[in-house]
This record gives structure tokens, sequence and C-alpha cells, in this order.
């Protein structure tokens, strides 16, 4: 507990203790009535200064002005019938102040379990100057600058190996336990911590730029993007407390008014009693705290888990999601190219190779990392000009002269060459030099371990149609749909065609369920958008996509979509319990009340009892279990 919950604390259990003492002690008079005046301004005066506020700033309908009025009434009314009863007003407060104690310690824990992610900020930055090694901030740090993590530090801003090897624990980025080794050459984010080696970092990106800034920002900025639960709850707040103020007043007049007319007493005590009750039963506590934190809490579980969604639009949308549209190249495949056949046409293989692999050297797309590979030494880019690379079609250059067109059949297509078909399942890079067909090289990609799982796990958590877009062609897509159990595969496809894709889906699905499109690449970010949710695969991701997508995934496996899936219906599902156990038993309540069937002591578990149960049913959303 905080200093203030221990101080909330404290009030309740000194007030507690006032109320035993005071039940037993033959106190009468007017020194009952101070010392029952003094305990109830002990646990109440906050609430009673934060209603004066709210009359004073214009917003004097909420839970605490009722609150006030209800028990001040109630203290008013047993000073005007000499009861001396003054017990059962405190005892509203006081009840009401046990469950803002809930609430807060439920709340503090939901933060803190948010907070647990702040930690991967990290203070500072190891720079080597004059032979030492100097602690400097990582905002200062520049785009090329070569850091030194030592073991048990963070890496603070993403880079590339430049010498060590070490095993990291990514979990606060991934969720994943298992450490990831890394050795010289392998690329790295910030965030992670270096559990046993010493690594020489050349720096890629700005602090401001880098992964953990992003997750922080995706994080701390999430609660301002309110779903539609949120948004009804602030408007039917809004109606409601004033429209119960006003039944409140209608009961103590109306009440007495109707028995005068009827020729009986007016019993103006009792009335006035039942429309105090009726204000105590209607504050929406349950409602206006425990939807947000809800929400809250989701997407704090789904940040540990690895998963960053932007706000509470998009975890509520998540948990709707019935298709589901995947990119294939680092989304359901490793991304992984290997050069497994050469078909030559006119020159020998080795310099088809050579040729596709010089006009794509400045390419960063797989394939062409591939066929880099394949050639087996760096490229000579002072052979290569004039490079043109063209998305989903390929890339032309002069390599030593001579005009070179590296990409699939539309490129030869475009170019007017004619071209030969591979009967191999794979991807095609077709090659042409000075206009005439050199011949074609066969890669195949890896399908991801857990990629049939988890398309296999989707379908059992409700989603109807799984579909994959690629530029790849129609052979390469059938055998990866196959071999998935997809339930559909469109191929040889640009960027604006995948738009275009999913806006036909989205018109055939006429607005029942939600689209989600995952993908990795910057080509991706267009359809990112352009679906009802795009979820980036964000290890591996382009900046772009990240940008663009609506729920980040920190580890490239696919299993991480059916976890934040599971997380988003389980949070959205606690949700709507509480909206309806709250609602049922608020107006049950204010009915049996407005008829006389339910006193102030039926009227505090209406209201707190309700509230402390929505409250702990709310933090459930905390944990997540496979």
């Amino acid at each position: 507990m905080n200093n203030k919950q221990r101080k909330m604390l404290l009030r309740i259990l000194v007030v507690s203790a006032m109320l035993a003492a005071l039940h037993f002690l033959p106190v009468t008079g007017i020194p009952r009535l101070v010392a029952y005046l003094t305990a109830y301004l002990i646990i109440g005066y906050d609430i009673l200064k934060k209603a004066g506020k709210g009359v004073v700033n214009g917003r004097a309908f909420d839970e605490n002005f009722l609150m006030a009025v209800a028990t001040i009434g109630a203290f008013g009314l047993a000073i005007w019938e000499r009861s001396g009863d003054y017990a059962e007003g405190i005892f509203v407060m006081l009840f009401y102040q046990v469950g803002e104690l809930f609430q807060s310690v439920a709340v503090g824990k939901s933060r803190r379990s948010i907070s647990a992610l702040m930690d991967i900020r990290p203070d500072y930055a190891n720079v080597e100057r004059d032979g030492r090694l100097e602690r400097v901030d990582p905002d200062e740090v520049e785009v090329g600058t070569c850091i030194t993590v030592q073991p048990g530090e963070k890496i603070p801003i993403d880079g590339v190996i430049e010498s060590g090897k070490a095993s990291l624990n990514t979990a606060a980025l991934t969720g994943e336990s298992i450490p990831r080794d890394v050795k010289e050459g392998d690329a790295v984010l910030s965030g992670c911590i270096s559990l046993n080696g010493v690594l020489r970092i050349r720096t890629t990106k700005e602090f401001g730029e880098s992964t953990v800034s992003k997750i922080l920002d995706l994080v701390e900025n999430a609660s301002s993007r309110k779903s539609k639960s949120e948004a009804f709850i602030s408007r039917f707040a809004r109606v409601y407390t004033p429209a119960v103020c006003i039944a409140a007043v209608a009961i103590a007049l109306g009440g007495p008014a109707v028995r005068a007319l009827a020729g009986l007493s007016p019993d103006l005590s009792q009335w006035l009693y039942r429309a105090l009750t009726f204000l105590v039963v209607s504050c929406p506590c349950a409602l206006v705290i425990s939807i947000p934190l809800g929400f809250f809490a989701g997407i704090g579980c789904a940040s540990r888990e690895g998963v960053l969604i932007k706000g509470s639009n998009f975890l509520e949308a998540l948990a709707d999601v019935k298709t589901v549209v995947f990119d294939k190249t680092g989304t359901l495949t490793r991304g992984v190219f290997e050069v497994v056949a050469v078909h030559r046409n006119t020159i020998p293989p080795e310099a088809v190779t050579e040729y596709a692999a010089l006009a794509e050297c400045a390419s960063t797309h797989p394939i062409s990392k591939s066929l880099i590979a394949a050639y087996g030494k760096e490229p000579d880019r002072s052979r290569v000009t004039e490079i043109e690379e063209t998305a989903g079609y390929g890339v032309t250059a002069v390599v030593d002269g001579h005009s070179v067109a590296a990409g699939n059949r539309k490129l030869m297509e475009r170019l007017g060459i004619p071209c030969e078909d591979c009967r191999s399942a794979g991807t095609v890079v077709h090659v042409a030099v000075d206009g005439a067909y050199a011949g074609h090289i066969l890669i195949s990609d890896v399908v991801k371990p857990h990629a049939k799982e988890a398309l296999a796990a989707l379908k059992r958590n409700g989603v109807e149609t799984t579909v994959m877009l690629t530029g790849d062609s129609r052979t390469v897509a059938e055998a990866v749909a196959a071999e998935l159990g997809l339930d559909e595969a469109r191929s040889e496809l640009l960027p604006d065609d995948k738009v275009t894709e999913v806006e036909k889906l989205l018109a055939a699905r006429n607005g029942r369920g939600k689209l989600a499109f995952t993908g990795d690449g910057i080509n991706d970010a267009p359809v990112l958008t352009r679906a009802d949710i795009g979820i980036a695969m964000g290890a591996m991701g382009s900046d772009a996509a990240i940008e663009a997508a609506d729920v980040v995934l920190m580890d490239d496996d696919p299993l991480q979509l059916v976890k934040a899936i599971r997380i988003s219906r389980k949070c959205i599902g606690i949700v709507k319990q509480n909206i309806v156990f709250s609602l049922a038993v608020k107006f049950a309540c204010l009915i049996l009340t407005a008829f006389g069937y339910a006193n102030m002591w039926a009227a505090i578990f209406a209201d707190v009892g309700v509230m402390i149960l929505a409250v702990l049913n709310a933090v459930r959303a905390l944990r997540y279990r496979e």
C-alpha cells in the first residue's frame, strides 16, 4: 500500500472503533451528536470536499455529490426525528470508503503491472572515450556510435553487434522467458538484457526511435484511445446521475403529495428517507470505476506478454475478429530464403546468379539477401549504376555496362521479355541481360515452426476465415496455403492490390465481425491501415508497419496473435459481466427502494458491494493463462 492508501485504512479503522465504542457507551444528547459528527467528518471529509468543488466548478452530478447529499440527509433526518440514530449515514460513508480503498488497491496493482514495463527504459549508455567507458544519457548517443553493453546491463539503443557474443533476456519485449543467443553481425533491440557477455554494438537508430522508446510511448498513450464501452459509460453517467437526482426529488415530494391527496398522513420523514436511500443506491461507481480498470488491466496484461495494443478501442475490436488476413513472407514464413536451383537460358548459371546479386545489391528484401548469399561474396557496388527497385515487380540496374532486370514474371512482361515457367514450387526470380532472357533462379522459403498450430488455434478461438495475400507466385501461395490449412490464398499481388483484396473481404463480411491484417514489411503499411485491425510483427517488422499498426507483436511467433485475441476476449468478457451485473443489481435495488422494500443497508450493498465485486472481477484481466 502507498501512503494515501495507508491513511485511508487508518481512517476506516479509527471510525470503525469509534462506532463500536459509541454503540456500547451510554452517551446521549448533544455529546452523542458531536461524537457521531466527528466520526462522520473523519471518514467523509474528502468526499464532502470533492462534492463542494464539483458544485463550484459546475460538475455537481457525480458519485461524490450523491454520497454527500444522501449521508448529510440521513444525519439531518435523525436530528429532525430526534431518534439519535446517526450511525446509518456514517456506515454508508464508511462502506463507500472501503469500496474506494479496494478500487485504489486494484488500480495500483494494474499500474504496477504497467510500471514493470517501464523498467525496460535504460538509464545510460556506455560510450568508450580515451580508453575509458563513460556513462552518457541515451538521448545523446548519435546513430553510428559504438556502445558497450556489459553483463547484467540493458541494451539502451537498437543496433548491430560489432564484436562479442552473449545470451539476451528478451522477456520485457517479447514475454518469452528463454534467453536468445546473439553474436557478431546480429541485430539487437533496446530493452534486452545481456546475461553473460560483453557486447560492442554499433547503433542504427537514435534513442527516441529505438524499440524501447516506442514500446513505452505506445503503452503510456494506450489509455487515451477509449473503447465504445468506455465512451458509453461516460455518456451514460452524464445522463444517468442528473436523472436519478430528479427521481429522488420526485420521490421525496411526490410520495407525500399523493398521500395528502388521498387523505392520508403525508409521512414526510419516511419519503425523505426513501429518497435518500434512492440516492445511495443510484451511485454509478461500479461502472465508472470497473470498466476503465478492466481495459487498463487488459492492456497491461497484453504488454507483459509481448503484445502492444495501442488503445482500449483496438482491444475491444480485437475481441470481435472473425477474419484474419496474413502477409506471407516474414509473417507465416521465416523470410529466410535460400537459392535451391539456377536454370540458365543463354549464359552460365554462375553468371545468372552474379548479375542478379549485383542488380539486387541495394535492396533490403529477404530475396535480395538470399541472392547475395548465393553469390558468395560482397557485391562490388562500383560495378552497378542506375538501380531502380519497383515494389511488387523487382529491380533493374546497369551492371558492367549491361542492362540487367531481376524480378518476377510481371517485370518481364512489363519489359516485353518472354520468360520460361519453372515447374518447381518456390519463388522464381527471372533474369534478363540486355533485353534477352538469361534464365531464372528458384528460391525457397521456410514456414515458421508454429504457423500451422497458430492457424488451428485461431479457428478454435472463433476466427471463421483465414486468408493469405502475397506477391509471390500462385504455385508458391497454394503450396504454403495447403501446408498450413489456410482457407484461401491470393497471389501475385502488388501492395495496392492487397488493399483492394482487403476491401473486398471487408465488403463480403458486411459488418459481421472485424477483419485483422497481419504483416511485417514496409509495403504492408497501406493495408495495415485499411483493415479494421492492423497487426504488425514487431521484432522483425519495419518501422512503417509498426507505426501503421494498431497492435504490435514483439515476438515474430504467429502464436502471439492467438494470445492477443484470447487476452482481448477475456478482457471484454469481464467488462460485459461487470456492465450487466452492475446495471441489473442497480436497477433492481432502485425499484425496490422507490416502493419502500429496501432500506439504507440494502443501498450500501447495492452501491459499495457491487463496486467491490466489479473491481475484483476487473482485476482478473491482469492475468493470462494458456
